[in-house]
């Protein structure tokens, strides 16, 4: 959608388009609520700073819409598309990172009790892998601010792609 569209369409419909960026109802009210925008750099810059800092239960809430990583969403929603696009970037993995990212994605949930995130875009299987690894060594208050920032930098990459279409 042109930006000029997204700064004219009603409340709700604006509402309803971000939502698939990031489903954290601050965030998404701030980032509708900061329209007309006079770009999309404009736009950006409020979804990278909006409704800071996400409490653990926006968190957690936002992140049931993320599939684990190296795993195709499912699904025809705005989420699961975006996911699939996101993650396209990995490509065919050998068995080894495949089985190394099931394993971590594993123990990570029985660690946090949470879906590992991380942005995709840009990263190859064996980057996420290692960050992976990285981030098992964390406290639980170690890692909520990095997946608050892995979340953040999804949403504002999903917002451009929207306000850039």
């Amino acid at each position: 959608m042109e930006l000029e569209a997204f700064n004219r369409i009603d409340a709700d419909a604006a509402r309803a388009l971000v939502r698939p960026c990031v489903d954290i109802d601050r965030w998404i009210d701030a980032v509708v609520a900061g329209r007309p925008y006079s770009n999309v750099e404009e736009a950006v810059e409020v979804a990278r700073t909006a409704a800071s800092p996400w409490t653990v239960t926006e968190i957690d809430g936002a992140l049931a819409h993320h599939p684990r990583i190296g795993e195709r969403a499912s699904g025809g929603s705005a989420e699961a598309t975006l996911s699939r696009s996101e993650q396209a970037g990995l490509g065919v993995q050998g068995d080894d990172v495949a089985s190394a990212l099931a394993a971590g994605n594993r123990a990570y949930e029985d660690k946090f009790e949470r879906v590992f995130l991380i942005r995709a875009a840009g990263r190859s299987a064996e980057e996420i892998l290692g960050a992976l690894r990285q981030r098992l060594t964390h406290t639980e208050e170690e890692e909520i601010p990095v997946v608050a920032d892995q979340l953040r930098q999804i949403a504002v990459l999903r917002l451009e792609g929207i306000l850039g279409s």
